[in-house]
C-alpha cells in the first residue's frame, strides 16, 4: 500500500509539473498596470468640418471595399464619419504618455494632425488643453506640452536591450475605452513599413485597435520601449500584425523638438532596392544581401562621394546592410556633417567610399530612400511594379501616368513576354496612371480572359496580352 501511495504521489506531480511549470512561465502584469496607468493618457481633438480629412494612412479614398489596397499598413483612426453640424467636431482619436512632470506628452503626429483643439485626460479624469510643440511626419510622432506640474512621468527604456521573444504590455484607449491593458510578445525588431522609411519598427502581436495610436509600449519592468503606432489589417481591427516605434527613436524625436522645433536626419542620396536572387547571381555574389543603387541623386552626398548606379551597398560605416530596408535608418540616424564609410560591391570588387552626411531635405522625391515601390508578387500575374519618381519621369519625358515593372516571377505577365523595366501604360484599355489605378483594374479582370496591356520598352510603345489565370 505505501508503494502504491508513492507510485501515485509521483504520477501526480509528473503530470501537475507541465501546468505549474507554465504558470510560473506566465508573468503577472497586476503591478506593472498599476504602477504605470496613470502615466497613460487620453486624447481627443477638435476638428472644424471644413479641415476634416480622411485619416492618414488608414483608407484609400476612391477605392472600392475589396481593393487590395485598403489591406495596406492602417493608422489607427475610426472610418471617417459624415461632416459634423457643429462648426467643431470632437473626436477620441488615441493615446499618449507623459514624458516630463510638466507635462511634455508623447503621442502619434496622425493622432493630432489637422486639429484645431488637443484636448488631454489623465487617468484621474483631469482634462487639459494642450499646445502641440512640434511634429514628425517621417516619424510618426508629436510632442504636445500641457499647463500642470507634478505629474506621474513615464520610465523610458531602450529599444537596444529589446529580445525577440519578450513579454511587452500596452495600455491605451482602443475605441474609446481607456486604460486598457493588452499583452504579447516581440515578434521580430527592425521592421521596415513602406510608409516610413526612416524608422525601424518593433512588431509585436499585442492586440492593438484604433485608439491604442500613440500609446505606451512597456516591457516587464515597467520601463516605454516602443510607441505603438501602426496594424496590418484586412478588416480595420486586430489581425496580430502591429508595429511600434522604437522608443529611441521617438525620444531622439522629442529632444530635437524640444531644442529646435524640428527634427534633422542624415541623407545619402540615393533609390535603392533589395537584390534578388537572380540581381545576386549575375553580379557573383554568393547570397541576396545589401542594398543596390538604382540611382544617385545629382548634387546628393552620395554623387560627391562617386556612388554609382548598379553598386551594392554592403556596409554603412561597419554596420551591415542586409536588405534595402537597412540602410535609411542608418542614414537617418547620422549626424549632419559626419563623415560615414560605405562598404560597396563594384562589378565584382568591393570597394570603400567616404561620405559626409548631409540634412535629409524637406522634399520627398530629393529625399531619395528607397525606391518608392508596391510589391504585388503575390498577384495573379507575377509582376512587381513601382510608381515612378519625378527624376525617372523627367529622364523617360513622361509627364504623367505609368507604372514600372520591377521584376516578372514565373506566370502569365512572364509567358506575354513582360520584362523588368518595362514601362504599364494601360491595362486592359484603361490608364495606368499610378499604382492606386493597377491595383483596382487588375481587381476587376475575369478569370480565364486575355487582357491587353501597353507598354513602354526603350523608346519604342507595343501591346501585348496578358491570359488572366483561371483560378
Amino acid at each position: 500500500m505505501p508503494a502504491l501511495s508513492l507510485a501515485l504521489t509521483a504520477l501526480l506531480v509528473v503530470t501537475l509539473a507541465p501546468g505549474i511549470a507554465l504558470s510560473r512561465e506566465l508573468p503577472d502584469f497586476t503591478s506593472l498596470v498599476s504602477e504605470n496607468g496613470p502615466v497613460v493618457v487620453n486624447i481627443s481633438t477638435k476638428q472644424s468640418a471644413q479641415s476634416l480629412t480622411a485619416p492618414r494612412g488608414f483608407s484609400v479614398p476612391d477605392l472600392p471595399e475589396d481593393s487590395p489596397l485598403n489591406d495596406f499598413f492602417r493608422h489607427f483612426f475610426g472610418e471617417e464619419g459624415d461632416a459634423p453640424d457643429d462648426a467643431l467636431q470632437s473626436r477620441s482619436l488615441g493615446s499618449g504618455f507623459i514624458v516630463s512632470s510638466d507635462g511634455y506628452i508623447l503621442t502619434n503626429s496622425h493622432v493630432v494632425d489637422g486639429a484645431d483643439e488637443i484636448v488631454v485626460r489623465t487617468s484621474d479624469r483631469r482634462e487639459f488643453v494642450a499646445t502641440l510643440i512640434g511634429t514628425d511626419k517621417r516619424s510618426d510622432m508629436a510632442l504636445l506640452k500641457v499647463d500642470a506640474e507634478g505629474l506621474p512621468v513615464a520610465r523610458i527604456g531602450s529599444t537596444k536591450e529589446l529580445q525577440v521573444g519578450e513579454w511587452v504590455l500596452a495600455i491605451g484607449s482602443p475605441f474609446g475605452f481607456e486604460a486598457s491593458a493588452t499583452a504579447g510578445i516581440v515578434s521580430a525588431k527592425g521592421r521596415s513599413l513602406p510608409t516610413e522609411n526612416y524608422v525601424p519598427f518593433i512588431q509585436t502581436d499585442v492586440a492593438i485597435n484604433p485608439g491604442n495610436s500613440g500609446g505606451p509600449l512597456f516591457n516587464l519592468n515597467g520601463e516605454v520601449v516602443g510607441v505603438n503606432s501602426q496594424i496590418y489589417s484586412r478588416t480595420g481591427g486586430f489581425m496580430g500584425l502591429s508595429f511600434a516605434i522604437p522608443i529611441d527613436v521617438a525620444m531622439d524625436v522629442v529632444n530635437q523638438l524640444k531644442t529646435k522645433g524640428k527634427v534633422s536626419r542624415g541623407w545619402l542620396g540615393v533609390l535603392i532596392q533589395d537584390v534578388t536572387r537572380e540581381l545576386a547571381e549575375s553580379f557573383g555574389m554568393p547570397q541576396p544581401r545589401g542594398a543596390l543603387v538604382a540611382q544617385v541623386l545629382p548634387k546628393s552626398p552620395a554623387a560627391a562621394a562617386g556612388l554609382r548606379p548598379g553598386d551594392v551597398i554592403l556596409s554603412f560605416d561597419g554596420r551591415d546592410v542586409l536588405t534595402s530596408s537597412t540602410l535609411p535608418p542608418l542614414v537617418g540616424a547620422t549626424a549632419v556633417g559626419e563623415t560615414a564609410t560605405l562598404q560597396v560591391l563594384r562589378r565584382g570588387e568591393k570597394v570603400d567610399l567616404s561620405v559626409r552626411i548631409e540634412e535629409l531635405p524637406e522634399d520627398e522625391q530629393m529625399a531619395g530612400g528607397e525606391s518608392p515601390r508596391h510589391d504585388l508578387s503575390a498577384n495573379r500575374i507575377g509582376l512587381i511594379v513601382r510608381d515612378l519618381t519625378a527624376e525617372q519621369r523627367r529622364l523617360l519625358e513622361i509627364e504623367q501616368g505609368g507604372v514600372l515593372v520591377e521584376s516578372v516571377a514565373a506566370g502569365p505577365a512572364e509567358q506575354a513576354g513582360l520584362r523588368a523595366g518595362d514601362l504599364i501604360l494601360m491595362l486592359d484599355n484603361q490608364p495606368v496612371n499610378d499604382l492606386g489605378e493597377f491595383d483596382r483594374i487588375l481587381e476587376t479582370l475575369a478569370p480565364g480572359r486575355p487582357v491587353a496591356v501597353l507598354i513602354q520598352r526603350a523608346d519604342s510603345r507595343m501591346f501585348y496580352v496578358i491570359q488572366m489565370p483561371k483560378t
